[in-house]
Formats: structure tokens, C-alpha cells, sequence
């Protein structure tokens, strides 16, 4: 820990965990080819989404016969869609770790009022996955955005599971390996690992969702926003570029500039490996250093992309929560005063600590650059602790 400030700052100080930072190297620029002022149902408009879509299914390895469909409203969006078209059908089972996860369990029980069982772990942990029931419906989140637990693997959810698996995957996608056989439904944002800009969701179906979709009306009224069949049948447009609601077109382009960029790193390993070399270096610095540690307790469960770190200094243990939360604060701020560090407090809902975003558009040199800062805010604010104290 040391009083002196670094010499050497991140050339990009954009270490937010959404909206995240843009892809190395990007500039307006790279959105002139845009469709602006046209239809998003003219051949330019719909060629455009189709090609985002294709772009999106072969970076992510998603299977030929699953639908890919971009949604309004970012992930919330996509998650409620299929919450509200396809849950009801069958007992549901709510699981949550952190607060996207548990916003859902809200969802599902005050709005669509199920009676739904809820499978639920404290911040730093994740549920125990194989004593669920998978013959309901499960609703859960890959990466826990605000607390940095991740799940690990698939291997929980079993192949002849008779309920859907519908996963919020939005601080994954892109940064970890999804096992699209075991998730019937896959929301993300591009808002997230690839730094595309907001308002926008995608939401991906497998046939056994697309089945449920064409056999089931759920008992709610459902609204235009919402609805992805007529007449018992999917409206398979809306999965061919034919969003249900205006796009914005300049959104659409910076998805395919972002989408450009991961093929040229190497498509989703180079992108999975650029993450993990992020947190690797947050790793480095965590297993040296002895204030700081992960809130997520195992291993195995650490997130490469929403890494939240918890401040374990005994002196800074000793205050109350309000006051853990004051200090962890102050050091973002102290940070984004520098310019060194932009948006790195712990999420609001989550534990006093910090979160720092460690996805694909971050480069490592900046990731190395910002660890001896943290060292140096936490040593700034705890002297001002103890001028206070005296």
C-alpha cells in the first residue's frame, strides 16, 4: 500500500460494468455507413438487422435451428418479453443471487403473480444448482452483474429437463461460453461485453421455447411491445430483422462496427480471452494485496467480466455498513477525480466495495495501469479516515 501516486494512468479510465467501454480504437467514424433517415423496413434497413443477426449466431456459435431476435428496451426488455409470454404454463422456479436476479423473482411473483418457489444465495454466493427442479420452468442469470458470481458451467441443468431454462446472460454473452443445449431461452444486451450503445435487447430462442410460444397463451393480457406470435404462430420476421418496434439504426451499426471487431480478435475465444486476461490482472493484484478481496467466495464462480471486490482491511471492518459504503465510495471518487478510474463503485443494492468491468473492450496494459491506483486511493482514504478519527 503506498501514499504515492502512479506514475502511469489507463490510457482508457472507462472501467464501467454497463454502459461498457467501446471497443479499442473506435470512432464515430466507424458508424458513417449507418442507414440514418431510412426505414428500418427499407431492403438497406432490414439487410443491415438481418446481418447483425447472422453476425451474432456465428460469433456465438448459436445452433441453426434456435431464433435470434433484436428486442427494444435492452436485456430488462428481453427478459420481461419472454417472462411474460412464455412462464405459467407449468410450475416456476425463480433463482437469484444478486439484484438483476432478484428484480426478476419480483417480476414473476408481484406482477405476473405466480406462485413461483424461489431458490435464493446472498451476494457471494451462487445457489446450489443441481437440487433444482428442472421439470419447471427456471429463471436465472448467467453472470450476476452486481455481484460478480458467475455460473460456472451447464452441468447442473439436465438434457431431458421438462421445464424451459430461461437465462438473463447479458454480462456473459461474449464473454463466456454459453451452453445454448441447455438454455431454451438467452437474453443479452450489446450493451455490455461489446460497448454498443444502449436501448437495444436480443432475445434467442431454442424450438422448445419456440413450441411453447406456438401451444400456450398465458392468462395476462399481453402487450404489442410483447408479442411474438399471431395466430398461434410465431411471427418469424421479428427473427429475420423485422423488430417489432423502430430500432434505432445508429445503435444497429455501432453492434455490427463491435461485432466487426470481435471477428477480428479472434471471434468469441479471442473475446473470451481478452476478458480473462482482464481478470487475471485484477487476479494478480487481489491475491497480493492484503485490504482487498473478491465478494465472491469460490473460485470457480468468479465472474472475467463484473469483477466485485470487497474492502477486508480489519480497521475499515470495524465501521458500521453505512460508513464501509462511504469509503468505498469515496475511493471511486477519489479515482474518477484523477481520471484514472470512471464508475467503478459497488452496485447500490450490492455490499460496500468496488466493481470494476474486465469484458473484451478493455484492454489489459489499462487494466495493469489501474491496480497500483486502487492501492493508492485506499491508502489516501484511510489517512483521511484517521485524521477524522484524531
Amino acid at each position: 500500500m503506498s501514499m504515492t501516486m502512479p506514475s502511469t494512468r489507463p490510457v482508457n479510465p472507462r472501467f464501467s460494468s454497463g454502459p461498457c467501454a467501446k471497443r479499442p480504437g473506435w470512432t464515430l467514424e466507424a458508424l458513417s455507413d449507418a442507414a440514418l433517415g431510412r426505414s428500418h423496413r427499407s431492403s438497406v434497413g432490414k439487410s443491415k438487422l438481418k446481418e447483425a443477426i447472422d453476425k451474432t449466431r456465428a460469433i456465438l456459435g448459436v445452433p441453426g435451428d434456435y431464433r435470434i431476435g433484436i428486442v427494444p428496451a435492452s436485456d430488462t426488455g428481453a427478459v420481461e418479453m419472454a417472462m411474460w409470454s412464455l412462464l405459467g404454463a407449468r410450475p416456476v422456479t425463480m433463482v437469484a443471487w444478486e439484484s438483476f436476479g432478484a428484480g426478476w423473482v419480483t417480476d414473476v411473483i408481484k406482477q405476473l403473480k405466480l406462485d413461483a418457489a424461489k431458490v435464493e444465495a446472498p451476494y457471494g454466493r451462487l445457489p446450489d444448482m443441481v437440487t433444482i427442479d428442472y421439470d419447471t420452468d427456471v429463471v436465472f442469470t448467467w453472470n450476476g452483474t452486481t455481484s460478480g458470481v458467475r455460473m460456472p458451467n451447464g452441468d447442473a441443468i439436465p438434457a431431458n429437463r421438462a421445464g424451459l431454462t430461461i437465462c438473463d446472460a447479458t454480462s456473459a454473452a461474449f464473454a463466456q461460453a454459453l451452453p445454448f443445449d441447455k438454455l431454451d431461452v438467452v437474453t443479452f444486451s450489446w450493451q455490455k461485453v461489446l460497448g454498443g450503445e444502449a436501448a437495444h435487447g436480443v432475445l434467442i430462442l431454442s424450438p422448445r421455447a419456440v413450441e411453447r410460444l406456438e401451444s400456450y397463451t398465458p392468462a395476462w393480457p399481453l402487450p404489442k411491445i410483447f408479442r411474438l406470435t399471431k395466430g398461434g404462430k410465431l411471427i418469424e420476421g421479428i427473427f429475420k430483422g423485422e423488430t417489432i418496434n423502430t430500432p434505432s439504426m445508429l445503435c444497429v451499426e455501432d453492434y455490427l462496427d463491435a461485432l466487426n471487431w470481435s471477428e477480428s480478435v479472434g471471434g468469441l475465444k479471442g473475446l473470451i480471452g481478452r476478458a480473462d486476461a482482464n481478470a487475471y490482472v485484477i487476479d494478480t493484484f487481489v491475491q497480493a494485496t492484503d485490504w482487498i478481496d473478491y465478494l465472491a467466495d469460490v473460485p470457480e464462480t468468479r465472474s472475467n467480466t463484473s469483477v466485485c471486490l470487497k474492502i477486508v482491511d480489519p480497521d475499515i471492518l470495524t465501521l458500521d455498513d453505512a460508513a464501509q459504503t462511504a469509503f468505498a465510495k469515496a475511493m471511486a471518487k477519489r479515482l474518477e477525480a484523477e481520471g484514472v478510474a470512471l464508475d467503478i463503485a459497488g452496485y447500490r443494492d450490492a455490499p460496500a466495495g468496488l466493481r470494476i468491468w474486465a469484458g473484451a473492450t478493455v484492454e489489459a496494459s489499462d487494466m495493469e495501469a489501474l491496480m497500483p491506483w486502487l492501492d493508492w486511493a485506499f491508502a489516501q482514504e484511510k489517512a483521511a479516515l484517521s485524521q477524522e478519527a484524531a
